[in-house]
């Protein structure tokens, strides 16, 4: 509890006091008055200068009007002891309010509770704590066993085992070691570790996270919007029809005065929609909050809302369903050995950084003199151009030797095929094969049992290749043969085949996709761990590479929202009610502030229910 909640409660405490005094001594009706009016003003007085201030800002319609108007009209009315235990009602409900909201976010906090504190930097020989801000690019930090890793770096020294669980939900350690890139955010759990850091702490993993869950509640979502225009008009509404109430039933039903205005202040009462302004933003927040603690990253509550909604998911093959760890598992050459075949073309891809070059490197496993290369020309779904020893060398597939009027034999081979022509003239082809993961399968399957009406893949490798992983993923649609343009045209023709209300959403790796996932409703980065371009490109980030974590996101937004339709029903439902009764004169000021304040303790409580149990299913 806060120091704040603690001083309420104390007041809340001695007004209770007052109000029992006043029952049990037998006063005259001025010094009952009096005493009535300071436990009145001890534990209210906060509610009257909030509705004084708002009045004069221009503010009139809130809930500190309301409450003062319905109270201070109460005492006009005689009704002491009814105005005192409103306004009590209405603190203890405020209090218990409080401290669920603060609950909640101190949850989501501790969810996200990331940032390093310091970094270890040497200097003189000795270890010096210093703020992760003052640490620049290329300066060597130690990170001992127990800390966390402050900046995004290079490991030059030590070997460890980190804990990821912050970042991606998982509670598995990663094992690392000299010359592997680290992350800020993560802990350090055995060995002592120097790293060369690579990044500023505003450039880092750690520092983009943060900054994206606590930027998300700008974007809000519909519900979040609807909820905001309804109490805007909404209240005044109330408001004019509680005065319309006061003078048109007398008149109209023979009832006195000060009954009418007894069932106006009534009206007042309940008609104040905190139960839906703070409790819908509250589990949109709760959900965002939720989804962290899994490792799943929501930039927004209409993220949330649309995930929710999902009904057509496009998967990117390479690195999303498939590991993207990539092997040379045939090569067949000609006019040349394989070895010099396997020179030509990691020499040709020497540059570039793509898993099917790296591995062709790897197979390799010689020196590459990159002096050797020259006029190196990169043709995006086609392949690569390079001057090797002087002789132009072509490193890609079928359609790069057509365009370019080379003939090559037709491979039947399970795999990436990369054909070799060197001189004009063809060299040979390698064939790379990559591995599906080993949770792809259950993760279709789960999008199905979700309601998910459609589940295609889209590639660039050849169409048997991908009707070869389709089938063994159990998915819908495949799409193969694919250039980077022809994936977003895809996207555009599925765009309009789903329903008015649905939802399409991409998974793709968040490096290479990026037109593909801003041009989708949902534009989710699979493996974002480490990658700027994932948690810059995509509107949900699944922080590791599990494609069923995309099945976890969807049932927590499909919680959140069925979460948030239940308080305004339940919310909405029992205002309504109440307004009723108290236009009938069925209901009194107790009920009224159960409407108001009783309901908006429950609603919270509802919403808070968002930061348990989001992992299991509901």
């Amino acid at each position: 509890m806060t120091k704040k909640q603690k001083k309420m409660l104390t007041r809340i405490l001695g007004s209770i006091a007052l109000y029992i005094l006043g029952i049990l001594l037998p006063l005259e009706e001025i010094p009952l008055l009096v005493l009535y009016l300071a436990a009145y003003f001890l534990v209210g007085w906060d509610v009257l200068w909030c509705a004084i201030r708002n009045i004069f800002g221009g503010q009139v319609f809130d809930e500190h009007f309301l409450m003062a108007v319905a109270t201070i009209g109460a005492f006009a009315l005689g009704d002491y002891k009814e105005g005192v235990a409103v306004m009590l009602f209405y603190q203890v409900g405020e209090l218990f309010q409080s401290y669920a909201v603060g609950k909640s976010r101190q949850s989501i906090a501790s969810l996200m509770d990331i940032r390093p504190d310091y970094a270890n930097i040497e200097r003189g020989g000795t270890l010096e704590q210093v703020d992760p801000e003052e640490v620049s690019v290329g300066d060597v930090i130690v990170v001992k066993p127990g800390e966390k890793i402050p900046l995004d770096g290079i490991i030059i020294e030590g070997s460890s085992s980190l804990n990821t669980a912050a970042l991606t939900g998982e509670s598995a350690p990663r094992d690392v070691k000299p010359g592997d890139e680290i992350i800020s955010g993560c802990i350090n759990l055995s060995g002592l570790m120097r790293v060369r850091t690579s990044k500023e702490f505003g450039e880092s993993t750690v520092s983009k996270i943060l900054d994206l869950v606590e930027n998300s509640s700008a974007k809000k979502a519909k519900a979040e919007n609807f909820i905001t225009k309804f109490a805007r008009y909404y209240t005044p509404a109330v408001v004019f029809g509680a005065v319309a109430l006061a003078v048109i039933l007398p008149f109209a039903t023979g009832i006195s005065w000060g009954d009418s205005i007894r069932r106006a202040l009534i009206f007042l009462v309940i008609s104040c929609p905190c139960a839906l302004v703070i409790s819908i933003p509250l589990s949109f927040f709760g959900g965002i909050g939720g989804a962290s603690r899994q490792g799943i990253l929501v930039k927004g509550g209409n993220y949330l809302e649309a995930l929710a909604a999902t009904e057509m998911v496009v998967f990117d093959k390479t690195g999303t369903l498939t590991k993207g760890a990539f092997q040379v598992t045939e090569t067949m050459p000609q006019g040349c050995t394989e070895q010099q075949l396997l020179e030509l073309a990691a020499l040709a891809e020497c540059f570039s950084e793509h898993p099917i070059s790296r591995s062709i490197r790897e197979a390799y496993g010689g020196k590459l003199d990159h002096a050797r290369v020259s006029e190196v020309e990169d043709y995006a779904g086609f392949g690569v151009s390079a001057k090797v020893d002087g002789r132009q060398v072509l490193a890609g597939n079928r359609r790069l030797m057509e365009r370019e009027g080379i003939l090559c034999p037709p491979v039947k081979s399970m795999g990436t095929v990369v054909y070799l022509a060197a001189g004009g003239a063809y060299a040979g082809y390698i064939v790379i094969s990559d591995e599906v993961k080993p949770d792809a399968a259950d993760a279709i399957q789960k999008l199905h049992s979700m309601g998910v009406r459609r589940n295609i893949m889209l590639t660039g490798d050849r169409k048997d290749i991908g009707e070869y992983v389709a089938g063994e993923l159990g998915l819908d649609e495949v799409h193969a043969e694919l250039l980077p343009a022809d994936k977003v045209d895809c996207v555009e023709k599925l765009l309009q085949q789903k329903s008015a209300r649905g939802v399409l959403a991409f998974v793709g790796d968040g490096v290479n996709d990026a037109p593909v996932l801003s041009r989708a409703d949902v534009g989710i980065a699979m493996g974002g761990l480490g990658s700027d371009a994932a948690i810059e490109a995509a509107d949900v980030v699944l922080m590791d590479d599990r494609p069923s974590k995309l099945s976890d996101a969807i049932r927590i937004a499909k919680k959140t929202l069925r979460i948030v339709r239940q308080n305004i029903v339940f919310a909405l439902g029992v205002k309504l009610l109440v307004l009723a009764l108290g236009a009938y004169g069925m209901a009194n000021m107790w009920e009224a502030v159960f409407a108001d304040v009783g309901v908006a303790v429950i609603a919270i409580l509802n919403a808070s229910r968002m930061l348990r149990g989001v992992s299991r299913e509901t």
